[in-house]
């Protein structure tokens, strides 16, 4: 990995599919370091099915994913360790151990991967809490705390290790309009505190012009990407129709994705 291409991710001529079932072809797509990037389309068009071949859950039928420039599938296991150490995780549900305390939940990936001491993890597992607004937090379980602060803290875990890429699947699924905008100040406040890059699937418009400058529309139809770039732009000038349409929506039609 080069300074360079630090924290960039390039998708190159990807082909997914489910058996004989193509979801996605020729994917071809940049998102450069720093960016806040959307990946959205249809129900059912493969968005998440996509971020699991980001995070390596999936091999591609056809084609490759670089991080830095270096491949992830034509690397070794060690290799694909090292380069998953650098990113950050947070799932649509939260993905918390239930039976785990917050600093616990944070605890876990520093233990797992670095040398600090146990003194030096608990002053990093509650700065990361402060990070989020959850300070003095760090006793309390998932279940004692509302569903916004469980997406905050999960956030924390996914800084704990200060990584390159950050990677949110329906990060507002479930949240209220006040717990969603402010979920998406904290991502804008960390994405910038951090310099990382941020990857994001979602259908929420308000989400989307809110905070990503860089996107891709996946089409159901086709089968294919048929829009890339900033969301407000792609609203504004692209001329496909259904990429219009779904930048224009109104909330009452608003599409939900499916695993």
């Amino acid at each position: 990995m080069t300074d360079s291409k630090k924290g960039q991710i390039e998708v190159v001529d990807l082909t997914m599919a489910y058996g004989q079932t193509v979801i996605q072809h020729d994917l071809s797509f940049t998102i450069n370091r720093g960016d806040i990037f959307v990946i959205m389309g249809g129900s059912g068009c493969g968005k998440s099915t996509l971020l699991k071949h980001m995070l390596g859950l999936i091999t591609p039928v056809r084609g490759d994913i670089l991080y830095g420039g270096a491949s992830f599938f034509q690397s070794d296991e060690h290799e694909q360790g090292a380069m998953r150490q650098r990113w950050g995780i947070t799932y649509q549900s939260g993905g918390l151990f239930s039976a785990m305390t917050l600093a616990e939940n944070i605890t876990l990936p520093l233990e797992l991967y670095t040398s600090y001491t146990a003194a030096e993890i608990s002053d990093i597992v509650a700065y990361k809490l402060a990070l989020v607004g959850l300070a003095g937090y760090q006793s309390y379980y998932p279940s004692e705390i509302s569903g916004g602060m469980q997406k905050r803290a999960a956030l924390a875990r996914a800084i704990a290790l200060d990584p390159e890429i950050l990677f949110f699947d329906e990060p507002s699924a479930g949240l209220d309009p006040i717990s969603s905008r402010l979920l998406d100040e904290l991502i804008l406040q960390i994405k910038e505190s951090m310099g990382a890059t941020v990857v994001i699937v979602t259908h929420e418009l308000p989400s989307i012009f809110a905070i990503a400058n860089n996107s891709v529309y996946l089409d159901n139809v086709s089968k294919t990407m048929i829009a890339y770039g900033n969301p407000a732009q792609l609203r504004d000038f692209n001329e496909e129709p259904v990429v219009r349409q779904f930048l224009t929506r109104s909330a009452a039609a608003d599409i939900k994705d499916t695993p």
